[in-house]
């Protein structure tokens, strides 16, 4: 049996996007978990390795024998807010865990546009955000891997869940909650994709050796996604057009104030930059029927083109 693939955040969304690809890839996998005894650990079906991203002994233990690391961090919240020092020291810990074992290909996930370095005075915590991402990625590119490759997946299809607070705080009654405006464009990316693109990339370690790929699944405005959802769900729903203040006071989280940036500098990722790379993709209107039921309703022109 071949050498297995670590994967950290194996039991949240992207982790376990890639444990799922890869495992139906025929590929060993080691999944990174603090409790093998909890339900989600135990669904994984995989080799299981107890450790944690704060403990750097507990990852060099983890990382010894894997021929390649998945990598995601996300910042932890505490009572002082966000704590993004604490994701880069996490990130930090797995790069040196991984370069200490040998390991030959480092992937590491961050997000749409990360680096160079964002001065945003108006929005602190996508300005921290995005600037801890870039960090983690200059430690990548400096590591000395054999091989490294940085995906950086745009906005989540599933944050348009409709059992999701974060833009639907008020429930489908409630509509759409955001600050992005109706002709705002999204680089959209399923979750399911991340996995895949994980499962190519370890296929084909030398043909994506040092490729910094911003991965989006589908390109829509608000106005196209509202009408994707408003067909899935059976219901009308409106593009929204608000102030902060009025998404705050409909219940949109502190981080979705950040997103009033992308009405100006808009996301870097284009589903063609996938396709160039081989990489099948799943549309915002294949996502919704899938994952929000009923049909699809009418698409908007450019999805209409690639359903034919």
């Amino acid at each position: 049996m071949s050498a297995p693939v670590l994967v950290t955040g194996a039991t949240g969304r992207q982790g376990g996007a890639a444990v799922r690809a890869l495992t139906a890839a025929g590929v060993p996998v080691r999944a990174l978990v603090r409790d093998p005894e909890s339900e989600r650990a135990r669904a994984l079906g995989v080799e299981l390795a107890v450790g944690d991203l704060r403990d750097r002994e507990s990852l060099s233990r983890a990382a010894q024998g894997a021929r390649a690391v998945f990598s995601v961090q996300m910042a932890e919240l505490t009572g002082e807010g966000f704590d993004f020092p604490g994701e880069l020291a996490q990130a930090t810990n797995l790069i040196e865990a991984a370069r200490e074992q040998g390991v030959g290909h480092f992937v590491q996930t961050t997000v749409d546009g990360a680096g160079p370095r964002v001065v945003d005075e108006q929005h602190p915590l996508r300005e921290a955000s995005l600037n801890t991402k870039a960090a983690i990625q200059d430690r990548v590119r400096a590591a000395g891997f054999d091989r490294w490759t940085l995906l950086k997946p745009g906005f989540f299809m599933e944050n348009f869940l409709p059992s999701s607070a974060f833009l639907f705080p008020r429930g489908i009654e409630g509509g759409l909650v955001s600050v992005v405006k109706p002709t705002t464009r999204l680089s959209l990316v399923a979750v399911r994709d991340i996995g895949t693109a994980v499962a190519a990339v370890i296929a084909e370690p030398d043909r994506f050796d040092r490729v910094e790929l911003e991965l989006a699944s589908d390109y829509l405005s608000m106005a196209e996604i509202a009408e994707v959802l408003s067909g899935a769900l059976g219901t009308e729903l409106r593009a929204p057009d608000m102030t902060e203040d009025e998404a705050r006071a409909a219940g949109m989280p502190d981080m979705g104030a950040g997103h009033d940036r992308l009405n100006t500098t808009g996301m870097v990722g284009r589903p063609e930059f996938a396709r160039a790379l081989g990489l099948p993709l799943t549309s915002f209107a294949e996502w919704a029927r899938e994952h929000v039921g009923g049909p699809l309703g009418p698409a908007p022109a450019g999805e209409r083109a690639a359903r034919r």
